[in-house]
């Protein structure tokens, strides 16, 4: 079983625990992470976890993770409505991808209810806070197990 996953947030992420908690909730981006350490572990995946605020970095990372991951999760935060960057980076992935943002982003402001990843992901999740990222840890596993197909 392919069993290596990355797990990639953009911008402002970093600030969980701090920032619209309405939207977020309060858990911090390092409780969030050893959360999803946890539940890899016990789902016998190798996950790395990355974060970052700028648009080019995280491309770098989406490029690198082709040699190095069988799976992505991202959260591309901001960048899901504006990076054509980002999508291209993911688009030549060519392995499972799962899209998440723990707001619905279909209920927010005009401009976030386009996604310009999605169509490049293999599913998403939306609008269940951090608990989203333990479903798409799931469902990332069962895509690699040929559960999902």
């Amino acid at each position: 079983m392919n069993n290596k996953i990355i797990i990639i947030n953009g911008p402002n992420i970093n600030l969980l625990g701090e920032r619209e908690q309405s939207q977020y909730g309060s858990i911090t981006l390092d409780e969030l992470k050893e959360k999803c350490l946890d539940k890899s572990k016990n789902l016998g995946l190798i996950l790395e976890f990355a974060q970052s605020n700028i648009e080019g970095e995280l491309v770098n990372i989406i490029q690198d993770a082709r040699k190095k991951f069988d799976g992505i999760i991202i959260n591309a935060a901001a960048f899901t409505h504006t990076s054509v960057a980002i999508r291209d980076a993911l688009d030549i992935f060519k392995k499972p991808i799962i899209e998440i943002h723990m707001s619905n982003i279909y209920k927010r402001e005009e401009f976030r209810k386009k996604s310009l990843i999605s169509d490049v992901a293999t599913g998403g999740i939306f609008g269940l806070g951090d608990d989203g990222y333990i479903l798409a840890i799931i469902s990332m596993q069962k895509l690699l197990k040929n559960e999902n197909r």
